[in-house]
């Protein structure tokens, strides 16, 4: 298959940005450079074709677009003087040794703690993904020239705070690590079960989710955590064909069609997870993990290793805990046990922080009421999950669940 610009895009635009940095130590100017790198080759590859070595003539071109550009500025002496030495000793290589290291660096640079959380997850997009500011923008239901103003702040405190674009010693990678991963998730978590009231599910997001998490488990391979990240994204994304029917709505996991789950993912995910555990004991993103493991390992919803789920998320409560974990629980134990065990565990959770707006928690609460038969309670808490649920795609099913068991027909 004849390689496109779109692919190489995608395979070179990190290597390319984590490489400039390191050379100019500047993020805005390596994003700049790099943007332009490819610009060029869009229109002479057109005529030319894509050359054998594309990330090489990337590298080339964009530190060249580098040199102009710091000398139109008639500035920075030293830093043109370092990246015209850097560009003859490298001799237009765009890989080698340094490689993950740039990458991860990039990485680690733009999760900084000194950033906020909406600005990692931004810069993240846009600097590591090679996401545009207006498909960031839409991401996350903000108009472009916000999100715009939000991306020049973070570079702008990257420069002001003189943020390193530097691999941590061994001591610190893994606390640092750790933003990483969350800023991954939180792109899969948007994707997955988006604010977007036009789509349940932006496929886009999980995409770039996806990515992100299997070049972390390349650049960090015998990190628990990166691998059971990797797992976890991948074994949830697996499903997300047999998650809307033809018409868009929502299809529960007990009623999906499991021959639509995609084996591939699964079984990348689950070797991730085979090889998190040979790194050494896994964390909370392992854990649940190992959950969707089991659950992709039932041919049908009914033939869940329920017992399997319940000690997973008992370990999950005690190492990690979390009123979340315990509702996942109190549902897992519901179908080991039955529904009443789990709505004393459910009703346990309504005066807890943070989950008196948490919608899955009535949810979880109407679910176990109706298969107890108790219907007019089961409507009244579908009502209050109705009005907390943010997504249309979710609460039309909420509705359509609610008129059928005030209907008596669930």
């Amino acid at each position: 298959m004849t390689t496109t610009i779109e692919q190489v895009f995608r395979a070179e635009w990190p290597r390319l940005v984590a490489a400039l940095v390191r050379d100019l130590r500047d993020l805005e100017l390596a994003e700049d450079c790099a943007s332009e790198a490819f610009i060029a080759a869009a229109d002479r590859w057109e005529h030319e074709g894509v050359p054998d070595r594309p990330g090489a003539w990337l590298l080339t071109t964009a530190r060249r677009k580098a040199i102009d550009r710091i000398r139109r500025a008639d500035r920075y002496a030293d830093k043109l003087a370092l990246l015209e030495a850097t560009a003859r000793s490298a001799s237009g290589a765009s890989t080698g040794k340094t490689l993950p290291d740039d990458q991860l660096a990039l990485l680690l640079g733009c999760c900084h703690p000194a950033l906020d959380i909406n600005a990692q997850v931004a810069l993240t997009l846009r600097v590591v993904g090679g996401l545009t500011t207006s498909e960031i923008a839409r991401a996350f239901l903000v108009p472009e020239p916000t999100m715009a103003k939000r991306l020049t702040r973070a570079k702008h405190k990257i420069r002001a705070a003189n943020i390193p674009f530097t691999v941590p010693t061994r001591e610190r990678l893994a606390e640092r690590l750790a933003a990483v991963l969350h800023v991954v998730y939180l792109i899969f978590t948007e994707g997955h079960t988006s604010a977007e009231p036009a789509a349940l599910v932006r496929g886009d997001l999980c995409d770039e989710a996806v990515w992100l998490a299997e070049l972390l488990a390349e650049l960090v391979p015998d990190e628990p955590e990166v691998r059971g990240l990797a797992a976890l994204i991948l074994l949830t994304d697996a499903r997300r064909e047999a998650r809307l029917d033809d018409q868009g709505a929502l299809v529960l996991l007990e009623d999906q069609d499991r021959s639509r789950w995609d084996r591939e993912k699964i079984e990348r995910g689950s070797e991730h997870l085979r090889a998190a555990h040979c790194a050494g004991p896994v964390g909370a993103y392992g854990l649940q993990a190992a959950a969707a493991v089991v659950h992709s390992a039932a041919a049908r919803f009914e033939e869940t290793d329920w017992a399997a789920i319940v000690e997973i998320y008992d370990e999950l409560v005690e190492r990690h805990h979390s009123p979340v974990v315990e509702l996942n629980r109190a549902v897992a134990r519901s179908y080991l046990e039955g529904p009443a065990v789990g709505l004393v565990e459910v009703e346990e959770l309504v005066e807890r922080p943070g989950m008196v707006d948490y919608h899955y928690l009535e949810v979880a609460r109407a679910d176990l009421l109706r298969r107890l038969g108790r219907q007019d309670e089961a409507v009244a808490a579908y009502d209050r999950a109705i009005a907390r649920c943010p997504n249309p795609t979710e609460r039309r099913f909420l509705e359509r669940r609610r008129e059928a068991v005030a209907a008596g027909q669930l």
